[in-house]
C-alpha cells in the first residue's frame, strides 16, 4: 500500500479483540478519517438513502462524500453512536448499499474502515490493505469484562454472540469466511500486545 496516493484500509476483527480502537488509532497517526458500523448505519437511518440514491449521488458530484458530509453536517461523534438497523430494510438492501456507501467513501477520500465486510468490498482497490486482528479468547473476556463491566459469563456469551453474526453475515452476502487468511495483506495476534504497540506495527508495515 502506497501512503502517498490515496488509499484504504480494511480492519476485520474478532469481538473483544481490541481491533476497532486499533483502526482508530491507525486512522489517527495518518491523519484520515476512520469510519465503522455505526457510522454507516446511521447513516443510511437518519438519510434514509438507497443503493440507487447513493449511485445516484456519486453520479452527479465529482467528490460526492466530501459535499454529502458539508450539507448534513457529519459529525465524527456518529461514530460513537448505538444505531440499530432500521426494520423496514431487508438485510440484501442493507448490504448493497453498504457497499455503496464505502465505496463512495473510498473514491472521495482515504480512509481506514472497521468491520463491513472490507477485504471483499475493496479486493479490487488498486491501493487497499486489508488486516484481520485477533486476540486469545481469556484475553478477549478480561478485555470485554474491563471495557463493558460484563461478568466473566457474560463476556464470553457476548463474543460468541457476536463472532457467529460476523461469520454468517460474512458468509452469506462473500462467500467466504472472515477467518480464510486469504482474504488479508496482514493477520495480526493481539496476544500480550497494547492497541498502540499493534498499530505502530502496522504502519511500520505501511512503510
Amino acid at each position: 500500500m502506497n501512503k502517498n496516493e490515496k488509499f484504504v484500509i480494511t480492519i476485520n476483527r474478532e469481538a473483544g479483540s481490541g481491533g476497532r480502537t486499533v483502526g482508530s488509532k491507525v486512522a489517527e497517526k495518518l491523519g484520515v478519517p476512520f469510519y465503522d458500523k455505526a457510522l454507516i448505519q446511521a447513516l443510511m437511518e437518519k438519510y434514509n438513502l438507497t443503493a440507487e440514491e447513493i449511485e445516484s449521488l456519486k453520479g452527479r458530484k465529482h467528490n460526492w462524500w466530501s459535499e454529502f458530509k458539508r450539507v448534513v453536517g457529519l459529525e465524527r461523534s456518529m461514530a460513537n453512536s448505538v444505531i440499530d438497523t432500521p426494520d423496514m430494510y431487508n438485510a440484501a438492501d442493507i448490504f448493497r448499499r453498504e457497499v455503496e456507501i464505502l465505496k463512495g467513501i473510498a473514491e472521495s477520500e482515504s480512509c481506514v474502515i472497521a468491520g463491513r465486510s472490507g477485504f471483499f468490498v475493496f479486493e479490487d482497490h488498486p491501493n487497499h490493505l486489508s488486516i484481520l486482528i485477533t486476540a486469545p479468547l481469556e484475553q478477549r473476556v478480561q478485555r470485554l469484562m474491563r471495557k463493558q463491566g460484563l461478568t466473566e459469563e457474560e463476556a464470553r456469551k457476548a463474543i460468541e454472540k457476536v463472532d457467529a453474526q460476523r461469520e454468517n453475515y460474512i458468509n452469506k452476502y462473500t462467500g467466504t469466511s472472515r477467518y480464510d487468511t486469504r482474504n488479508y495483506d496482514l493477520v495480526i495476534n493481539m496476544a500480550g500486545k497494547t492497541e498502540d504497540q499493534i498499530a505502530n506495527l502496522i504502519l511500520a508495515y505501511i512503510e
